[in-house]
């Protein structure tokens, strides 16, 4: 009798896996389009979030945002305490899913 050919794919939930992914991966450099939040944490304890898929929604450019963000955070420089970036998982996951499928395919 034949056997049935077995899924390749592991069973794991995308999302989950993708959020642990990039917990272990140093970020230095991050593409604006996977951005979903900038936080920023003044010295006086506002918190300012700025959406950049809002940003990208009114039809700016990444490199457009890339420029104000760059502005923004150098002109309030003296009122900031520190900045979180929150990365948007399914963009990471769509944009870098396909090249993992690919590699793996033959394994």
């Amino acid at each position: 009798m034949p056997r049935k050919k077995q899924s390749k794919r592991i069973n794991i939930d995308t999302r989950e896996r993708w959020r642990n992914i990039l917990k272990t991966v140093a970020k230095e450099e991050v593409p604006v389009s996977m951005i979903q939040v900038v936080q920023v944490n003044l010295i006086d304890g506002t918190r300012v979030e700025i959406s950049v898929p809002g940003l990208i929604a009114e039809g700016f450019e990444d490199k457009e945002i890339e420029i104000m963000l760059n502005e923004k955070l150098q002109s309030l420089d003296a009122y900031i305490k520190d900045v979180d970036f929150f990365i948007n998982v399914e963009n990471v996951a769509k944009t870098v899913q396909p090249v993992t499928d690919d590699i793996l395919k033959n394994f």
